[in-house]
């Protein structure tokens, strides 16, 4: 049940970000074997020059095309969280962005870090 944030440049059209949510949640089916109907996916337009990522020494050249994930997740290993990070890598033609304009940070918690709703921890009461 990943909780994504996608932050990204203003300028794309709804397609174009319903295409990027898409393909998100289609990385995260495969590699985090996340229910079909686990969509919570939260996009937040920022003003050109607002978002500030360097490339951390990595020497990659940044674009106002850039897209940063942040991933709330329970449960998975390094694994699946390395075939994660390449699968969507791999997708970048998908989402219109070059492959090092992507950025992703991975945040796990747990059952008890959960409401859906109505003031109850679904997970631990059994509803989930």
């Amino acid at each position: 049940m990943p909780l994504v944030r996608i932050d990204v440049t203003e300028g794309r059209s709804e397609k174009e970000l319903t295409q990027l949510a898409y393909v998100i949640q289609e990385v995260l089916i495969e590699t985090f074997a996340a229910p079909e109907l686990d969509r919570y996916h939260i996009i937040h337009e920022h003003k050109k020059g607002l978002i500030k990522a360097l490339d951390t020494g990595l020497g990659y050249k940044r674009t106002d095309k850039i897209v940063i994930l942040q991933i709330t997740h329970q449960g998975r290993n390094r694994a699946q969280n390395e075939k994660m990070y390449s699968l969507m890598s791999q997708k970048h033609e998908k989402i219109g962005i070059p492959a090092t304009d992507l950025i992703i940070s991975l945040t796990e918690n747990t059952k008890e870090d959960w409401s859906f709703g109505l003031g109850k921890a679904q997970f631990l009461t059994g509803e989930l």
